[in-house]
């Protein structure tokens, strides 16, 4: 019996399932939320610049050289890895499908060590974030049989 992991992922929340074999379907692990990816722009440069303040409207001196919404994703991305590391290390899973908005994806596969991605046998890249597993299985039936 293969047990395979299924994470739904966008850049400020995540949900983590498990199918544990033919006709068990999908069952949720665990919850991911990662507010500050929702925060606004200037909220995230605010709590980055030393002087408390920034100008926005124009290129600043002290502007930030890396985009904060960027930064904040690729820290979310980084913890979902470590979720994931820490399962396969443990021996939770044989098998990961990734199912991530696209402009997520990208980001959530460079964080990704060699030995998840071999484990990586799906990758689709839609948000699936809101659906429940129940409709979640309907769109993974064609990789997994549930």
């Amino acid at each position: 019996m293969s047990v395979t992991w299924v994470l739904v992922a966008n850049a400020s929340a995540a949900r983590l399932y498990i199918n544990e074999g033919p006709k068990k379907g999908l069952r949720k692990l665990r919850e991911f939320a990662h507010a500050r990816s929702r925060a606004k722009l200037a909220d995230l440069i605010t709590d980055q610049s030393p002087h408390g303040r920034i100008s926005i409207g124009r290129r600043a001196a002290c502007q930030p050289a890396t985009d904060p919404r960027a930064a904040e994703a690729d820290r979310f991305a980084s913890e979902l890895k470590d979720a994931l590391e820490t399962g396969r290390r443990e021996g939770g899973f044989e098998r990961l499908i990734v199912c991530a908005a696209p402009q997520f994806m990208g980001r959530l596969r460079r964080h990704l060590s060699v030995p998840l991605q071999r484990m990586l046998t799906d990758c689709f890249e839609k948000d699936y974030t809101k659906s429940d597993a129940r409709s979640l299985s309907r769109r993974l039936e064609g990789c997994i049989y549930l």
